[in-house]
């Protein structure tokens, strides 16, 4: 797909994004979504990139940037590790970040986080990790997560912005909106924190049920889903050093 088309669409379904400020006045949790080698690391699985990619390296330096401003601060961190069990498909997809592999594993600029206190990790089994963290007697982890730590707003960075974060950002407004998420007021998207594959129209031309899914184009489309369910978009982070 041609630059211009894409940017003809943009223009279409424009996503207005704003700047967000980390002060510590509002409550705020980071949610890293998916950020494991299956989807990051070059050559590490079926769905991860076959060569180096702009857009999902820049979405791991963000969420290693932030993840260091929110354990610095001792700010409230859950992160979900995409993780299936092999004899259980997750159709349409191919095999994937499969329990006990390499693939279902924090990318190495993000391991550290393992040995932090205010990191709660999650392996879910299913696109969306709201979903994902029930539990088998009904009790949902990312729900306690937000109560238990009074959290007001939450930022989501991770992979893929259309698919596994627009599934999360989805469920997580709708919750809100039942109430099942009190304190939870805003749920915020940061852009250049997330990322999505690439499978250019003509490559899918070429292959066996394959579908195109243009990268810049599907990135695009996946924040205006979201910000038209109610998330904030935002596309630049600044922050001070108050609040603990």
């Amino acid at each position: 797909m041609g630059v211009q088309t894409i940017d003809l669409l943009k223009e279409e379904l424009p996503v207005h994004q704003e700047s967000l400020h980390l002060t510590g006045d509002t409550k705020t949790g980071l949610v890293l979504v998916d950020v494991v080698n299956g989807f990051c690391t070059v050559g590490a699985g079926n769905l991860a990139p076959r060569q180096p990619d702009k857009q999902i390296s820049e979405m791991v330096d963000e969420s290693v940037r932030l993840a260091r401003v929110f354990c610095d601060r001792k700010w409230p961190v859950y992160a979900f590790l995409d993780s299936h069990h092999p004899d259980i498909p997750e159709h349409p997809y191919p095999p994937h970040c499969i329990v006990g592999t390499e693939e279902s594993e924090l990318v190495p600029a993000l391991k550290w986080l393992e040995n932090e206190g205010n990191v709660t990790l999650r392996r879910k089994d299913c696109i969306d990790g709201f979903l994902g963290s029930v539990e088998e007697d009904g009790s949902n982890v990312f729900i306690n997560w937000v109560q238990s730590n009074q959290i007001k707003a939450i930022l989501v960075v991770g992979i893929c912005t259309d698919i596994c974060v627009l599934d999360f950002v989805c469920t997580t407004l709708s919750a809100r909106n039942r109430r099942l998420l009190v304190p939870l007021e805003d749920v915020i998207v940061y852009s250049r924190g997330c990322a999505t594959f690439d499978v250019p129209v003509d490559v899918a031309k070429t292959a066996k049920d394959v579908i195109a899914h243009p990268q810049e184009l599907m990135h695009h489309i996946g924040l205006y889903i979201a910000k038209g369910r109610g998330a904030k978009a935002v596309h630049m982070l600044g922050g001070n050093k108050k609040g603990n």
